[in-house]
């Protein structure tokens, strides 16, 4: 922790950003930071509406919260030096400051894509076997997945950290991206990264596309039990509640993988900015607002919790 402290003052980086002053680039800034604060506030909120409502004191609702979670500390890694940066005119991370953000990037994407994984898991369980619910879904058990998608995601980003700070960086240190991304950190090192770039790549197959392709498998399977139900209303709130899912699931996956899992020769900076800008800023704030946007449970907390504030209000 020395040495990194030692070198964090004389060998700071540079973020180029994905911004400049330009009157549209400032529309594009206070829309970012829009996003930002409903993702803030719509994270805030679904998780206290789940702390304060027992009926939501289920195992896919502590699995949303864990969400909710996630995504406050993942929009809160990037955002606030981004616009730090922005407003200030300043462009420079300390060393220190840009290993602390891809440690806690890595960790929280990783974990995020694990978690959603066991979501996935949840439904199906939930929709295929229900009978068994109640002991493949105790507080235990769930207490314990969700512990080991924290767990795996913390490690992965720890190695990942101490490996890509260590190397030996020289030249303007320019980072081509609004945070000290992985990638276009390890571009500015003075020595050959291909061989971690190629374990980086093997480890983004395991907390990417793994769970990527258990959750395809799972919705298969449940995709074959819904159509089979015969109440139609039924039917109808099992697709809604995994239509919700798939949605969070294709808008994360879906970025991270096109960044993380394409051949380099098909890697632009340009490109890669745009598209972190989904799973680090808009996934966040689009979570909460699918989930409980259509969610009759969620909604009901929330006239509840209106209601008693109302009331006291008045008296």
């Amino acid at each position: 922790m020395e040495t990194w402290v030692n070198r964090s003052s004389t060998s700071d980086f540079v973020l180029l950003g994905i911004l400049s002053h330009s009157l549209t680039d400032l529309v594009l800034f206070s829309a970012v930071m829009v996003v930002f604060t409903v993702a803030l506030c719509g994270n805030v909120l679904l998780i206290l509406l789940i702390y304060v409502d027992p009926r939501l004191h289920t195992p896919m609702y502590f699995f949303l919260s864990q969400l909710s979670i996630m995504d406050l500390m993942l929009v809160c890694t990037n955002v606030p030096k981004m616009a730090v940066n922005f407003l200030s005119g300043r462009k420079s991370i300390s060393f220190l400051g840009c290993g602390i953000q891809i440690g806690l990037f890595v960790a929280l994407v990783g974990s995020e894509g694990l978690l959603l994984e066991l979501m996935a898991y949840d439904r199906y369980v939930a929709i295929n076997h229900p009978l068994h619910y109640p002991i493949l879904m105790s507080q235990r058990i769930c207490l314990q997945i969700v512990g080991e998608s924290w767990v795996f995601g913390t490690v992965d980003g720890l190695i990942q950290m101490v490996i890509v700070m260590t190397l030996p960086y020289c030249g303007l240190r320019e980072v081509n991206h609004f945070f000290c991304e992985m990638l276009s950190v390890l571009k500015l090192a003075c020595v050959d990264t291909s061989l971690f770039e190629n374990l980086l790549f093997a480890c983004c197959v395991f907390m990417l596309f793994l769970p990527f392709s258990n959750i395809v498998a799972s919705y298969a399977r449940i995709l074959g039990a819904v159509l089979c139900m015969c109440s139609t209303q039924a039917r109808q709130k099992a697709l809604t509640t995994c239509f919700s899912h798939l949605t969070a699931v294709s808008l994360f996956y879906g970025a991270a993988m096109f960044i993380y899992l394409r051949p380099k020769r098909y890697r632009a900076p340009s490109h890669d900015k745009v598209v972190s800008v989904f799973y680090t800023v808009l996934t966040p704030m689009l979570n909460p607002l699918i989930y409980s946007l259509r969610n009759q449970e969620v909604m009901g907390a929330l006239r509840k919790v209106l209601s008693r504030c109302r009331i006291s209000i008045q008296h």
